[in-house]
């Protein structure tokens, strides 16, 4: 069952606490680790999951080993992000590897994305139009507490929506990059 929680102050910190031993891990295979999905957003509801985004050169079993040594298991199973539509359909642009923790504990989505790619930047610009558009992000939230309400209780059907509804967000977000010159900043919280 799905659950969306209220925005949570401590989200920021328990990504830096997750954030150490990936960097320990990863040294120089990671070109950054970055906090992102709804808990990165400040006041933006979430699921209690936090999610990660290690950008890497190329989807190398290096990497792979490195997060096992860190605690993490490969989700064998999801290999690409979904591709939304209009964009760029090479699958290359979307192929990912996702990574939770081995043991229990704060629950946590690692995404590894290669740098460059579509879908490395996506979630980057999604998250930072979301900070500098409270009103939108609150929209987002209202819309993701509807989905729960209306009994989309399975991942499938939550996300079948949700990742619609993202894309159209995108859309605003594309058009805020092109005005504001958007470009992927420092990590942070």
């Amino acid at each position: 069952m799905i659950t969306i929680l209220p925005y949570s102050p401590t989200w920021c910190n328990e990504f830096v606490r997750i954030g150490v031993p990936i960097r320990q891990a990863l040294g120089d295979l990671a070109l950054r680790i970055d906090h992102i999905g709804s808990t990165a957003v400040p006041g933006l509801a979430a699921k209690d999951i936090i999610d990660v985004q290690i950008t890497v050169r190329s989807l190398d079993p290096a990497v792979e080993k490195a997060l096992g040594r860190a605690g993490y298991a490969r989700v064998v199973h999801i290999a690409q992000d979904h591709v939304p539509p209009g964009g760029v359909t090479e699958r290359a642009e979307w192929a990912k590897w996702i990574f939770n923790p081995r043991a229990s504990g704060r629950a946590a989505n690692v995404h590894v994305r290669v740098e460059g790619r579509a879908n490395q930047r996506y979630p980057l610009l999604f998250r930072d139009y979301l900070r500098a558009h409270p009103a939108m992000a609150e929209a987002y939230a209202q819309v993701k507490q509807g989905l729960v309400a209306h009994r989309f209780d399975s991942s499938e059907a939550y996300y079948a929506v949700k990742d619609q509804v993202c894309d159209i967000i995108m859309g605003g977000a594309e058009g805020w990059a092109a005005v504001t010159g958007w470009r992927v900043g420092d990590s942070d919280c």
